[in-house]
């Protein structure tokens, strides 16, 4: 017992007895090598943890580049629209007067271009937005953001309706009594346009999307040939929706001819009261997956309620969710037909117009709901266009515009969460007003003209209107206008090739009053009227009062200078008054 115990104080204290120096050497031995295979195994072990660890660091580093990346990417296209001072997205070539004694909203634009100083395009696209889409922080953009990163603009665009002829004479032809029709043509046929004049000079050209420039001189049929339309005024092909999304009837017109309509399902409109025994929105409530904020509560359609009542033509009806995509097609395919000769394409998208139904794949996009899906919608159908340039070779010698035909709204008629969704995005931004008004946020609209590396990129503050295109394009073709046509358009080609900074020196805007554009001054006239449009929440500009404000340094027009400056409100007031009697056009 004893000598057992001694035994084991040995194996724990060297040196005890003559046996323990080869014991402890077997023990230690045993005892490091095991450490040893504990070592090799923590060690690789430890080595895959921590390569996993790098591997998730550096994934997760990626992938944070590439969100700052995107942010900053963003961030710099925000600041672009921010300075290029306009709403981005979409020329509507829609004149049209709201219920509740709203004047039309003329086309007005605000300017980002990119084109070239050869008056020798042979392929021009009018790529045009609806309702004042200003780019949204909570939209990706990505096609009108690289036309944006590498574009030529001038800030003070104005639209191209923006009557700056006499109400009596009408601009282009325009006939402001009909404006709430869509049953006659608001354009007289025998005028010079745009596509007449380009048509003079070669090309072919089409009309592709919204329209309500009116149909037809009085009840239209809309079971025969509708005419006059497009193809009267210059246009050689036509595929357009008749008037607003909004609005019956809900179907596309193909030359004159509604498309898919079966002859045994007439179509019967009116405007006036309902038609047979068909549910409307204030009926039938219960059928609609849309529901109207205020108005909107006639003939129903894909589930939503719309302006004006319809039966028949079932064979014939658009479903809105697909209206992108069939539009983006027709216009692809027109290009693709006409690749080999010159040609002019006017691609009018209804995207940002009410009701907004984008397609389903757009929803996920931005957090705005169907108004965001809807701008993420509209650029894409611009990338389907640009791509089809692309593809067919013909990017470098193909001018494309992209511009709106107002200012922006968020609720126009329809519940679709536009307010409730709006979040931090500001679609006017600094600017006072919105779509309907007098203030620079209706009047203000933005243009990009791209044309790859043939124009001098940069931004301008020159004052420039739609109306202008056809005298600047008619430079750009070579062709001249006829005698006495385009009384109020000026040839501003080199402004829009970034070669000159001087633009127009005054412009007439109209909303529900005229406003004159002076240089940095804008007067607006007195007027009689709601100041706030309560349905759509926006500030009319409307005052019994002259306004005026200077526009450059006071771009929110918050201040008004008509009580200290009453002498230079007379002058541009009696220059306005000579523009409406005809006596001289806007210089």
């Amino acid at each position: 017992m004893q000598q057992r115990k001694n035994a084991l104080m040995a194996d724990a204290t060297p040196g005890m007895s003559s046996g323990t120096p080869q014991m402890q050497t077997e023990i230690d031995g045993s005892v490091f090598a095991g450490f040893k295979r504990v070592l090799r195994t923590g060690t690789l072990v430890f080595a895959l943890i921590l390569t996993i660890l790098f591997a998730l660091i550096y994934y997760q580093h990626q992938r944070s580049e590439e969100s700052v990346r995107s942010v900053e990417h963003t961030r710099k296209v925000i600041a672009y629209i921010d300075s290029l001072r306009t709403y981005l997205l979409n020329l509507d070539n829609a004149v049209r007067k709201y219920a509740e004694s709203q004047n039309p909203n003329y086309l007005d634009p605000s300017l980002i271009c990119r084109q070239s100083p050869c008056p020798s395009a042979e392929q021009l696209i009018a790529l045009i937005g609806a309702d004042g889409a200003r780019a949204a922080r909570l939209a990706p953009l990505p096609s009108l953001q690289s036309a944006l990163e590498t574009g030529f603009g001038a800030l003070q665009q104005r639209a191209a309706g923006g009557v700056s002829a006499s109400p009596e004479q009408g601009f282009a032809g325009f006939d402001e009594s009909a404006i709430d029709q869509i049953h006659r043509i608001l354009i007289e046929t025998g005028r010079e346009t745009l596509p007449t004049l380009l048509k003079k000079a070669g090309y072919r050209t089409g009309v592709v999307g919204k329209w309500h420039l009116g149909l037809g001189s009085g009840n239209v049929d809309w079971n025969g040939d509708i005419r006059p339309g497009p193809l009267e005024i210059g246009f050689d092909e036509s595929f357009i929706i008749p008037a607003t999304g909004d609005r019956v009837p809900c179907v596309y017109v193909d030359g004159h001819r509604v498309a898919g309509l079966d002859s045994k399902d007439p179509i019967r409109v009116s405007y006036q009261a309902p038609i047979g025994s068909e549910p409307t929105g204030a009926t039938n409530p219960e059928l609609l997956k849309m529901h109207p904020s205020h108005g909107h509560d006639m003939a129903i359609v894909n589930g939503v309620s719309r302006i004006g009542y319809m039966t028949g033509g079932k064979s014939a009806l658009w479903v809105d969710e697909d209206m992108g995509d069939v539009l983006a097609r027709r216009a692809v395919r027109f290009i693709d037909t006409h690749k080999s000769t010159p040609f002019f394409l006017y691609f009018s998208t209804h995207d940002i117009h009410v009701p907004r139904l984008p397609h389903t794949r757009f929803s996920r996009f931005s957090s705005m709901g169907p108004r965001g899906g809807a701008i993420a919608q509209l650029d894409w159908c611009v990338g389907e266009l640009l791509k089809t340039l692309d593809r067919l070779r013909l990017t470098g010698n193909t001018l494309v515009v992209f511009s709106s035909d107002n200012g922006p709204v968020v609720d126009d008629g329809y519940k679709d969460e536009a307010v409730g969704k709006l979040g931090a995005h500001r679609p006017a931004g600094s600017l006072r007003g919105g779509k309907y008004s007098n203030f620079e946020a209706g009047t203000r609209v933005p243009l990009i003209v791209n044309w790859p590396g043939r124009a001098k990129s940069g931004v301008s503050d020159a004052l420039i209107s739609q109306v202008d295109f056809l005298r600047s394009l008619a430079a750009l073709s070579g062709r001249k206008p006829n005698a006495g046509a385009a009384p109020d358009s000026v040839d501003l080609l080199p402004v829009l090739l970034g070669e000159s900074a001087r633009g127009r020196e005054e412009l007439v805007e109209q909303a529900s009053a005229l406003s004159l554009r002076q240089g940095k001054w804008k007067m607006i006239e007195p007027g009689k009227g709601q100041r706030i449009n309560k349905n759509v929440n926006i500030e009319t500009g409307i005052d019994p009062q002259p306004q005026l404000y200077d526009v450059i340094v006071d771009r929110g027009e918050t201040t008004d200078l008509a009580v200290a400056m009453p002498d230079k409100v007379r002058e541009m007031r009696a220059i306005l008054d000579q523009i409406r009697a005809g006596k001289r056009p806007p210089r």
